[in-house]
């Protein structure tokens, strides 16, 4: 059987679905016994980076403001969601987007705030 190459991988993941990356990782935890994203955030401090801050965060809407229509949209374009899905986000708050790097966290923070809304990122 010829080795597959890392880059192949990633290739082959950047076409499948969430649902189907999940069902992958179930498949790995329950045929090694590991969970892979325990391994690889546990390999992070083994390689001697220095982390300065949370490399990932979570994108948190805490007020909507004035103009709940155009932040309705904000969230409906970064997640997908239905309108009443994005409406109850809107409306209650909450997450909009788990584990994102820092830098698009950002970008997300500065589209909602452009929309009226108020955003907290941890």
């Amino acid at each position: 059987m010829a080795k597959i190459e890392n880059k192949d991988i990633i290739e082959a993941l950047k076409e499948k679905s969430l649902l189907e990356i999940k069902e992958l990782v179930d498949m790995m935890k329950e045929e090694f016994g590991v969970d892979p994203s325990a391994v690889a955030v546990a390999a992070a401090p083994a390689a001697g980076a220095v982390e300065e801050g949370p490399s990932t965060v979570n994108v948190e809407l805490t007020s909507c403001g004035a103009n709940k229509i155009a932040v309705i949209k904000v969230v409906r374009e970064i997640t997908g969601l239905g309108l009443k899905e994005a409406k109850e986000i809107a409306d209650n708050g909450g997450v909009v987007k788990e584990n994102v790097s820092t830098d698009e966290a950002n970008e997300l923070k500065a589209k909602f705030e452009e929309a009226g809304a108020t955003v907290e990122l941890k």
